[in-house]
Parts: C-alpha cells; structure tokens; sequence
C-alpha cells in the first residue's frame, strides 16, 4: 500500500487547486510521476477501451478536470498522491510542453537553440517548469484546431514533446527525485503561444502521396495519337484524325481510345458526327486480323 504523506497531499491538492483556477485541467500524480488512481478495468477479463464513460476515476489524462469539486474528489480518491499533472492539449490553452531532458548524453537546451537557428523562430518568454534532475519543461500554447501528438526524440535528442492525451507534471509537485517548481519570473506568465515554424516541426509529416504505376506503352501511345489530333490545323484535321484512328486500331487500342480521339477532333473544329464518321471509316479500312482487343 502508498505512503500517505498528508501534508505533500495537502500542497499537492493546493497546487493543482490553484493551476485550475488558470483553466489547466489536473489529476493526482504519485510520487513516480504516474497518475495515482489505478484503472478501474484492470481486473477486467475482457477491458474495453474506456475514457471515463463508466463514470469511475482512474482513466489518467481523461479523469482531468478544472472543476474544484471533482479535483477535490480526485484527490480524496488518492490520499498518497503527493503531485498533480496537467493535461495538455485541452482548452483553453491547448497546452503544449516541451521537455528538455538531461538524461541523454545530447545538450537538449542546445538542440533547441539550434532548431531555432535552423527555422527562424524564437522561443518567446513563458512559463518555465524546472525538473529535480536539471531539465527544464517549456509551456506553450497551441491553435484549438491544431492536435500535436506526444513524442520522445522525435524533433531532436532529449527533446520530448507532451502534446494531446499528454500531462506535465504540475509545479509544486513532490516526487521520489525532488520537487518541480517554476523558474524565477515565469510563474504568472501564460503559456506564449508556440512559434509557426516549431508548431510546424511538432506534427507528423503529410501522409505520402499515392504513387501511380507508369503509364503502359500502349496507354502512352494513345496519348500521343490525341496530342497528334489536337495539333491540327484547319484543312488538315480530318487527315490527322484518320491517320491516328488508324494507327490506333492497328495497335489494339482503336475501342478505348474513340471518345478521347473524338474529343480532341472536337476541340480541334470537327463535329462530333464528322469525328465519329471518319473513326469509323479508319476502322473499316484496318484488317480485321490487325483489330487486337
């Protein structure tokens, strides 16, 4: 069973109480960062995928709430919780948190720096949440149309990103490595709003474009013979417009290339009937043992 530390609980509650009223949505944290209500459904022998539908605690990120009431009742549900995270990604704020980790053997404070040089943006002045173990978690705040997903080393080493279905954990928070608080003058900042460019560098590449197997011989053949049609000039497009019919009856394509050819011959000042009659006739005038369908 948890340790309950009261008085940790008390401040926790208090913090998270306070980061409410700043419309960040919270839960109780442990001491080891992770929520401290367990899921409901663990036991379950079959569990479905379940955001809070059920109406229990424990669902992590989902139970978060700026309602003091429901916090209150969270961390009565929790009595060891000795910290609070705030959900990312939910209005107002739309909260994204950069996390600049010192674990890796990267400078991840340089990595941004250098990001920032690379794309033109600066990091404008927000709230700043120092870790116990020296790193720091920037606040930023998105556009409310905009998901930016969670990710670790993704945008450089020891830079992860906590985005939506994400938390931070909260200031004031106690863990088994020390105590998170804000860097001296940002703590009644609000989160700046993150630059284009990084916002850009945040989301996942487009989807690749389908690619199109190449056009086949005979389909790139057929292409020619309307480019052939549609340079015609006047007292010459019936000439050009048989020569192609035929060329493409010869080769097989003559039944699926008619609309395409009569469509050209149309652009070009022929009527359709004038078209379809002089198709016809290169169609007679081809052998039969050279019609190959």
């Amino acid at each position: 069973m948890a340790t309950i530390d009261r008085r940790a609980t008390t401040l926790a509650l208090a913090h998270a109480l306070s980061a409410a009223e700043r419309g960040l949505a919270v839960i109780p944290l442990s001491r080891t960062k992770l929520p401290a209500l367990r899921s409901p459904h663990r036991d379950d022998p079959d569990p479905r995928p379940c955001h809070g539908e059920c109406g229990r605690f424990g669902h992590g990120v989902y139970d978060a709430s700026t309602e003091p009431r429901r916090i209150r009742e969270l961390f009565a549900a929790a009595p060891w919780a000795t910290g609070y995270g705030i959900a990312c990604g939910l209005h107002p704020h739309h909260l994204i948190g950069v996390d600049l980790d010192t674990k890796s053997d990267t400078d991840s404070s340089a990595a941004l720096r250098e990001l920032a040089l690379r794309h033109l943006f600066t990091i404008p002045d927000t709230v700043v949440v120092l870790t116990p173990s020296g790193g720091r978690h920037l606040w930023l705040s998105g556009p409310p149309d905009v998901v930016v997903p969670n990710s670790a080393s993704r945008l450089a080493p020891g830079i992860d990103i906590r985005g939506a279905g994400g938390y931070l954990v909260g200031p004031g928070s106690r863990t088994e490595h020390g105590v998170y608080g804000t860097a001296p003058g940002t703590s009644r900042l609000a989160p700046a709003p993150c630059p284009p460019e990084l916002l850009r560098l945040l989301l996942p590449p487009p989807p690749a474009r389908a690619r199109h197997p190449a056009p086949s011989a005979s389909e790139r053949q057929g292409q020619g013979l309307v480019q052939f049609v549609l340079a015609a000039h006047e007292g010459q497009r019936n000439t050009r417009l048989f020569w192609a019919a035929c060329r493409a009856y010869e080769n097989g394509i003559g039944p699926r290339l008619i609309t395409p050819l009569v469509q050209a011959a149309v652009r070009t000042g022929l009527t359709e009937r004038e078209a379809r009659s002089t198709i016809a006739s290169a169609a007679r005038m081809t052998p039969p043992s050279d019609r190959r369908h």
